[in-house]
């Protein structure tokens, strides 16, 4: 069983390069607000069990897109639910009732200790800069808050595979991609503070590697003297 051609492949030939900005514009009208296809199925399933886990009250999405993860927060019992994703073009196609914002993912426009659950799915692949991300991910963590996200499993760079998609005309295209080991988030993690409580590398049916892995993380409450 292969990947989905529209999220990652071996193409000999070469679909248009875009640049990230542009690739989601083109992507946004046919972008489904929920998981369509294998890898984002497996990698769903693992992400709402650990929302779940955690009861969230304040809960922010980061890289929204067109809210996936927006719903499953709501479900899960958080009174308070906003997406933040760089593209205006996936937020404009989202379907979510909840409050989504423009904003970049290594700058995030909200207050420190603003959220008690912070996920993310899939979206390091378009940050070269893991430690801006990750810090500031922490910096709106409150104090005993957890952060959930994943990111593409460092087999795809062993095995060639590159991130493409269709359009609404059929065309194909590449996005760019940055490739993280996990050595890299548990440092980075560390770095700023956040403890690691589970690491999950969920896999798709007949595929050799794992193609994703989840990370959960917490900011550690303050403690007295």
């Amino acid at each position: 069983m292969h990947l989905p051609r529209r999220l990652a492949r071996w193409w000999s030939g070469g679909p248009e390069r875009v640049s990230m900005l542009d690739g989601y514009e083109r992507w946004a009208p046919v972008y489904p607000a929920h998981p369509h296809n294998p890898l984002m199925e497996a990698e769903a399933g693992v992400v709402s069990a650990l929302i779940r886990s955690t009861a969230p009250r304040r809960a922010l999405d980061v890289g929204t897109g067109t809210g996936r993860n927006l719903a499953t927060l709501r479900e899960a019992g958080a009174s308070f639910v906003t997406g933040v994703d760089l593209s205006a073009s996936m937020l404009r196609y989202g379907g979510a009732a909840c409050p989504r914002v423009r904003g970049d993912a290594q700058q995030l426009p909200f207050a420190t200790a603003s959220f008690d659950v912070v996920t993310s799915s899939l979206m390091c692949g378009d940050v070269s800069d893991l430690g801006a991300w990750l810090g500031e991910a922490g910096r709106v963590l409150a104090p005993g808050g957890h952060l959930i996200y994943s990111d593409f499993h460092p087999s795809w760079t062993v095995a060639g595979w590159r991130r493409t998609f269709r359009s609404e005309d059929g065309r194909e295209y590449e996005l760019p991609f940055f490739p993280h080991t996990i050595e890299a988030h548990l440092e980075q993690l560390a770095s700023h503070g956040l403890e690691v409580r589970a690491i999950r590398e969920p896999r798709v049916a007949a595929r050799r590697h794992a193609v994703v892995v989840v990370l959960h993380a917490t900011r550690p409450s303050h403690r007295g003297r």
